[in-house]
């Protein structure tokens, strides 16, 4: 099997959070840079800026996982990754359905562009993503294994949207196997805090909003890159 080193949580200047800097080319020169195999995009409750990643992606060994970080009712941030942009985009007109229609503020939050492979600008998105949906976590993680996908809770030790203060543990009845803590943090330190976690297993990623975030954070050894062996490599191995 291969050793793939992997970044799993990176967003683009569609986040309205994200750096100018994150657009398809920038972040394909550095995942190259820092010999990244894989990549998952995974903007604010939405997967339009997929597709230019996956065209700048072409012809450079590097894979891209279909992505989004949902944000449930709950306020807790999801990483739903997929295998095909064809399963994305159908979880996305579920998001779509159960996103208020708030209007995005440029100047508060920041700018929310769709841009193509080379980066350059196609349109602003005027609906406010990094807001809180109306699925709840136990909703989002039915929709997403439906449609052959894997749902990992995002920083689940921190204060804001993370999953284990904001639900005070794991529900029992939620069924998790994996979640994902903050990089910097130690994960023997976390699991001490936490006794809920105990069972899961752990992955760290970026969360990459600036080019310097992107350095491959995990690294897994797996054969072929689908979400089925991306799925039994963190249970395996982490």
């Amino acid at each position: 099997m291969t050793v793939r080193r992997l970044e799993l949580h990176v967003h683009s200047v569609l986040s309205a959070c994200a750096s100018l800097e994150m657009i398809p080319p920038f972040i394909i020169e550095k995942a190259l840079d820092e010999k990244i195999d894989v990549i998952a995009l995974t903007d604010h409750n939405t997967g339009a800026n997929v597709p230019a990643l996956l065209k700048a992606a072409e012809g450079t060994g590097i894979t891209i996982l279909p992505g989004m970080e949902l944000e449930t009712a709950e306020e807790i941030h999801v990483l739903c990754l997929f295998d095909t942009l064809a399963q994305l985009q159908a979880f996305e007109k579920i998001v779509e359905k159960n996103l208020p229609d708030y209007k995005n503020n440029d100047e508060f939050f920041g700018y929310q562009l769709v841009v193509d492979k080379h980066g350059n600008f196609l349109r602003k998105e005027e609906r406010l993503l990094h807001t809180a949906s109306r699925l709840s976590i136990f909703q989002a993680k039915k929709a997403v294994y439906e449609l052959g996908g894997l749902f990992i809770p995002a920083h689940v030790e921190r204060e804001e949207n993370g999953m284990l203060p904001r639900l005070s543990g794991v529900p029992p009845e939620l069924e998790l196997e994996i979640v994902e803590i903050s990089k910097h943090k130690v994960t023997a330190e976390v699991r001490a805090l936490w006794s809920d976690l105990e069972g899961l297993h752990i992955i760290k990623n970026g969360d990459a909003h600036d080019l310097d975030a992107i350095v491959g954070t995990t690294s897994l050894e797996f054969d072929e890159i689908t979400i089925a062996n991306l799925k039994r490599a963190i249970l395996e191995q982490c």
